[in-house]
């Protein structure tokens, strides 16, 4: 057995998800525990499977991009193919959510456009019926 092993309640409190989440991803095939019994018995190699699995959806990517970009692993190449792997991924991205954000700073444009024109409308016609009323 493993020198370092990890319940999956333990993996659940460490990165703040459910043990649902971690079974998820054992039924996927990512992560591969061992079994003592009925228990599920983590090793580093799943806990640091999860924590990369994680930090790609914290930064947007897709299950299948995380696990393509972890399954590249290469310590005797330098990672070479799985960093250059990971800098594609995360530059497009990058590249989509900087369009999102130009499109939301637009749309918010129009809309604060949009709010000026309806509370000066709304503000000319308030003016008009306290003239009508002072009449």
């Amino acid at each position: 057995m493993p020198s370092t092993i990890y319940t999956i309640s333990e993996l659940a409190s460490e990165f703040g998800v459910t043990t649902r989440a971690i079974r998820f991803y054992e039924e996927k095939g990512l992560i591969h525990p061992l079994r003592l019994g009925q228990k599920r018995i983590y090793t580093a190699a799943d806990r640091v499977r999860i924590k990369l699995i994680l930090r790609g959806k914290r930064i947007g990517m897709t299950l299948q991009e995380s696990v393509e970009v972890i399954d590249l692993y290469d310590p005797q190449h330098n990672n070479t193919q799985q960093l250059l792997s990971l800098i594609n991924t995360v530059s497009e991205r990058r590249t989509k959510l900087l369009q999102q954000k130009d499109d939301i700073d637009d749309m918010l444009t129009g809309l604060n456009e949009v709010l000026g024109l309806c509370e000066n409308a709304l503000g000319k016609r308030q003016k008009t019926i306290s003239a009508t009323q002072e009449n």
